[in-house]
């Protein structure tokens, strides 16, 4: 190829108040093999289902290489080599609302307080470079009530920045999509910014005012509002003083803008926010991402699935009655088969020295084991990706029966830096299996 036709590599595509970098082309000159491009970031996606599985159809054959995919995993057949499956990992508290909040957190809530997050402790740790430190994704509306002595709103996420504050999943695709990608530079953007950063700081200010003579209760409530400010002040900061980064994206996607307003077909809904994810470590617009499949006390309708006649949590307590364990099954399998979209998506991205799944770690599970009961021991977890070299996938772990599940938490947390000897007081050690 003559040179006189290849562009750089940090060519960007720049449309109507969008930005992008492109994928790998080879107008772009060199090998991708040719150790030109930076080291990729390594990205970490948290992906949560609700109500459990049947554990029968869930538990895989087999130790280390030597495994076979359970039925629910049957879609993941084709990855195999990228999965890491884990077994005995217990969660902690009880009820799908205590359960939820502890998926990411290790720790169980209790008086109104959790604790911070996998994916906020890792996005502390390399936020810095990106527009946003983490992106927090969802498809169902957040829920109100009470589930015995919880507030079924703290099922409404499984993100946690601090141990009273929790991150609303973002369920409105194109809501999504303008946050992270509609234009962050330029004057305009630039001067847009400057105006609602005094506004931001004239908010503040009246904020912490009113906190200090506020209620406990509602200290917790401003607590949530300041800190969901902050995040505008980060990215009003991000685009007034664009953070030095380290690495470009090779490549650039297509940027399509979705509709406005919710899909109702709920596949469609999940894939465009899986879509979203990608997007958003594709362009290094963040690297962690965190995805809430569906709210964790979810009683979503899945008639649309041949077979299927109840909502997911009431087919979840099944009293192993033949009917209810089948729909029960088939819908965990319908959430492998959306996980299955989503790596291969990711899988498909080459990055110069591999694929995004190979500099990424996906973590995907449920904060139980099976509904029917609330069982908390042996959770149904997949790790998937290389994690940028530190994991070794392809491979089924058995852990000691009983292990936190937290010990997942530190080990995936120290790969990325976190400096930590525990997480949340709720773990025993690492899981040295997974390197």
């Amino acid at each position: 190829m003559s040179r006189r036709w290849q562009i750089s590599r940090r060519t960007f595509l720049k449309g109507v108040g969008a930005s992008l970098a492109l994928p790998y082309l080879e107008i772009m000159g060199g090998s991708a093999k040719a150790g030109a491009v930076a080291t990729p970031p390594t990205r970490l996606a948290c992906i949560f289902q609700p109500n459990g599985v049947f554990p029968k159809a869930w538990d895989v054959t087999g130790a280390g290489s030597q495994f076979e995919l359970s039925p629910i995993l049957q879609p993941l057949k084709g990855l195999k080599d990228q999965l890491t499956i884990i077994s005995n990992l217990d969660n902690v508290g009880r009820g799908h609302v205590q359960m939820t909040g502890a998926f990411l957190t290790g720790n169980t809530i209790g008086g109104g307080k959790n604790a911070v997050s996998l994916d906020q402790r890792v996005a502390q740790a390399i936020g810095h470079e990106t527009l946003f430190p983490s992106i927090v994704l969802g498809t169902e509306p957040p829920r109100q009530g009470a589930a015995g002595r919880d507030p079924i709103s703290f099922a409404n996420t499984v993100s946690w920045s601090s141990e009273t504050t929790r991150i609303s999943p973002e369920i409105n695709p194109r809501v999504a999509f303008d946050r992270m990608f509609r234009s962050q530079s330029g004057p305009e953007a630039v001067e847009k910014a400057a105006r609602r950063k005094s506004v931001v700081d004239l908010v503040l200010e009246d904020a912490k005012s009113l906190q200090r003579k506020a209620s406990h209760h509602d200290k917790n409530k401003i607590g949530e509002y300041l800190d969901s400010v902050r995040s505008v002040e980060v990215r009003i900061d991000n685009t007034l003083n664009p953070p030095k980064r380290s690495w470009t994206p090779p490549t650039t996607p297509e940027l399509v803008r979705p509709d406005a307003g919710i899909p109702q077909d709920r596949s469609a809904h999940l894939k465009m926010m899986m879509d979203l994810l990608v997007l958003s470590f594709w362009t290094d617009t963040t690297r962690v991402g965190t995805l809430m499949t569906a709210h964790g006390f979810s009683r979503q309708n899945f008639a649309f699935l041949d077979g299927v006649t109840s909502d997911h949590h009431g087919m979840s307590h099944h009293k192993n009655q033949d009917q209810a364990v089948g729909e029960y099954t088939k819908v965990s399998q319908w959430y492998i088969h959306q996980l299955a979209y989503f790596l291969d998506r990711m899988s498909s991205i080459d990055e110069g020295n591999g694929s995004l799944l190979d500099n990424s770690t996906v973590l995907y599970g449920s904060s139980m084991k099976d509904g029917n009961g609330h069982v908390k021991d042996n959770l149904p977890i997949v790790l998937a990706g290389r994690g940028g070299g530190a994991i070794k996938p392809g491979r089924h772990i058995v852990c000691e029966p009983h292990t936190p599940l937290a010990n997942l938490h530190l080990t995936i947390a120290q790969n990325y830096g976190v400096e930590a000897d525990h997480f949340n007081h709720g773990s025993t050690g690492t899981i040295s299996q997974l390197g």
